[in-house]
């Protein structure tokens, strides 16, 4: 008992000492829409970047070399007695530069049609695809640098031995940003007068000291190995993708346990620690390459620990038919439980077979796995842009709305709609695939994936880069935001006008310029907006969005090119950029008023359904997945008195039901009206509040206020 108290403790020590660094960030750095993230806040005398460009930024390898060495010979460290854990980061470098594009290589040509459109293009956005950390276990860093050395004699053009030569001084730099922090670390045990506290800091330096060179040992030399190269990712460009956890850590688990060196308590404070020190995304259960159930006792610890930690966290359970149902159970209880938005699940039948259409076996779609807020991955495997490139498909219906009542020639009609929206949107999903392919060419001048190339199968054996040629699949992701606007729009205009004839296209045409202002213009808002909606069940916008959806995905499986190896993946996502999304597309015929935020990725739009709204909404996502591999998460908002343990079966049965009709990710959300509400007037009072906004998890006091008001607004209307 005495020793269960001293991690706990500790754990709690933590947890405190989180919730005052988001304060401290909050204070210094103002509210941010997005992660937690487990940063803390920069010295006073904050690193400054290196330019090697007139534009005062810094491009290409010998730039990110240099500034991230450079960065981390003075990054700070950082040492709790009470964690098992050295090292927090503090900089994102990849957003200290005046530019995030290289000017050299422009894309100009494509310009006029993003702005058109309002595409998210991705171009010099940061890595969004996953390392194979199994890889680096087995490797340690003295094995990437041997490994280096090897293909260094093998690959020998002057570009590629720049390419080596640049790997080895970040793989070294990172080993001294170690070092520091193990004289740190002897230096507090010098200090440190508690006999426990003192004997945690020994772990901790000796720990460190066996994993600066060798590859790991133990559970704690893996985890500290893992946080390693998370933070020095984290660092360099914002990587956050994680793996298969309970598999990873199984082995050193095992192997521990048997030679006496842990037990469950001890290995339950340790995972804890590693939850509290970042929001990276981790999968537990699912089946292997081979189908079985990954499911061990590892699994369970390290969902008693993220109960412990009980903060911002990002764990997905993978549902399968063979799963652990005792697994699948006591997730449902934590989720139950804490209320603070995990796990989340993504669902296995849909996933695979989706993969499995591209061409691809099932042992390989098995092992692609939810790393990211909606991104599946095959670690150390593919390049794919997740989550990076998004086409507004509400602004491109604006588009042809306008250009169809601008053209007096015909008259209008959804139809003719129909006709217009589609070459637009086939230009939309052209121009975001050429700015893929823009990137793919050119990225190695801009932002070359050092860090990622070190966990990656490729890059090390051909000295070229992951984007480069260096990865072994380009599964290139394109996501459709604003689905339900579409559809609800199209319903609309075809029930109210071309069926009903309660109105004409004149006049709501005048009434979208005018934004819906008067006692006729809300008259008409209303009318339109109470149309037969998406998510309502074989309803009339249940029947325009699943003819949209199958549009959007055929258009982007066109681009795919064998030949170059680029298969586009579609999916609907949004992220959290329903609002920016939203300021630019004017009022819409299914009743939104101008430059309000856009629907949230593949879910309805918020109010289209009030009773058996959970089995509505699970049914209606399902029906219009794309189908390919990639997700169209259902974002899950729970009343806490539609969500208790006794309703754990019935919720854990939805989500099953989710994943049989074809559903691919769930987020919920188990969110108090009342205490929303009394927290978005006064975030200061929740400071340990969690939602998921999307596919990611945050304070909700981190958030700005119109992005409250937009987590607010799902909540108050589910």
């Amino acid at each position: 008992m005495e020793n269960s108290f001293s991690y706990q403790s500790r754990i709690d020590h933590l947890r405190s000492r989180k919730f005052a660094q988001t304060r401290e960030k909050i204070e210094v750095e103002g509210l941010l829409d997005e992660d937690d993230y487990g940063r803390v806040l920069p010295p006073a005398n904050a690193w400054k970047s290196i330019p090697n460009h007139p534009d005062g930024s810094f491009y290409g390898l010998e730039g990110w070399t240099q500034n991230f060495c450079s960065l981390m010979d003075s990054h700070p460290v950082y040492v709790d007695p009470n964690d098992a854990f050295a090292g927090r980061w503090v900089y994102f470098m990849s957003r200290m530069r005046a530019n995030k594009w290289n000017p050299n290589y422009p894309f100009d040509h494509l310009k006029e049609n993003i702005e058109k459109y309002d595409i998210i293009a991705g171009i010099g956005d940061d890595a969004h695809f996953a390392p194979d950390y199994k890889l680096g276990l087995s490797l340690g860093w003295q094995g990437i640098l041997d490994k280096i050395e090897h293909y260094r004699k093998i690959n020998t053009s002057p570009e590629q031995i720049k390419f080596y030569d640049a790997h080895e001084q970040v793989v070294k730099s990172i080993q001294g940003w170690i070092e520091r922090h193990i004289d740190l670390t002897e230096q507090r045990i010098q200090e440190e007068t508690d006999p426990k506290l003192k004997a945690n800091l020994e772990e901790m330096a000796e720990t460190n000291r066996n994993i600066v060179s060798q590859a790991p040992q133990t559970l704690r030399e893996a985890i500290q190995w893992i946080i390693w190269y998370h933070l020095a990712s984290r660092t360099y460009n914002r990587d956050g993708a994680g793996g298969q956890i309970d598999e990873m850590l199984r082995p050193f688990y095992e192997k521990d346990l048997a030679e006496g060196r842990i037990d469950r308590e001890k290995a339950v404070y340790m995972l804890a620690c590693f939850m509290l020190n970042d929001t990276i995304y981790w999968q537990l259960g699912g089946p292997n390459k081979d189908g079985i159930d990954q499911t061990s006792e590892i699994s369970f610890l390290i969902l008693d620990a993220a109960d412990k930690a009980n903060c911002s966290i990002n764990l997905t359970i993978r549902v399968h038919d063979g799963m652990n149902q005792e697994l699948y159970d006591k997730s449902l209880y934590y989720l139950i439980k804490n209320k603070n938005a995990w796990p989340r699940y993504s669902g296995d039948k849909a996933l695979v077979e989706g993969f499995m259409k591209n061409g691809f076996d099932a042992q390989l779609a098995r092992q692609r796995i939810a790393v990211g807020c909606n991104w599946m991955s095959l670690p150390g495997l593919e390049y794919t842009m997740n989550d990076l490139v998004k086409v507004n498909m509400a602004k491109v219906f604006e588009v042809a709305y306008q250009e169809m009542m601008q053209d007096k020639s015909d008259k209008p009609s959804t139809e003719r709609l129909w006709t217009i929206y589609t070459p637009h949107l086939a230009k939309a999903v052209r121009t975001a695939a050429d700015g893929i392919r823009h990137q793919l060419k050119y990225q190695k001048y801009n932002e070359p994936e050092l860090i990622l190339n070190l966990l990656s199968h490729g890059p090390l054996e051909r000295g070229l880069d992951v984007s480069d040629g260096g990865a072994e699949y380009y599964n290139l992701a394109i996501d459709g935001a604003g689905l339900a606007i579409v559809a609800d729009s199209f319903a609309a205009l075809q029930l109210r006008i071309e069926e009903e004839k309660k109105t004409s296209w004149e006049e709501v045409t005048y009434h979208l310029e005018s934004d819906f202002e008067g006692i006729e213009g809300e008259k008409i808002r209303l009318l339109l907006k109470n149309s037969p909606r998406y998510g309502q069940g074989n309803s009339l916008g249940d029947q325009w969005a699943k003819k949209i959806g199958e549009e959007f995905t055929q258009l982007v499986r066109q681009e795919s090119n064998p030949e170059l190896r680029h298969t586009f993946i579609p999916g609907f996502f949004s992220w959290a950029n329903t609002i920016g999304f939203g300021q630019h597309v004017g009022a819409t015929p299914n009743g939104r008023k101008s430059k309000t935020p856009i629907s949230h990725g593949a879910n309805p739009c918020p109010g289209f359904s009030k009773d058996g709204a959970s089995l509505a909404l699970a049914c209606a996502v399902a029906q219009i997945q794309p189908g390919f591999g990639n997700t169209a998460p259902m974002q899950w908002e729970l009343d806490p008195t539609l969500a208790t343990q006794d309703q754990a079966q019935l919720i854990g049965s939805i989500i099953k039901t989710h994943f049989e009709l074809g559903g691919t990710l769930i987020n919920v959300n188990i969110m108090d009206k009342d205490q929303i509400l009394d927290a978005h007037k006064d975030p200061a009072k929740y400071p340990e509040l969690v939602v998921r906004v999307t596919g990611f998890t945050a304070y909700f006091s981190m958030l700005t206020p119109e992005f409250r008001q937009l987590v607010v607004e799902r909540i108050l209307e589910s």
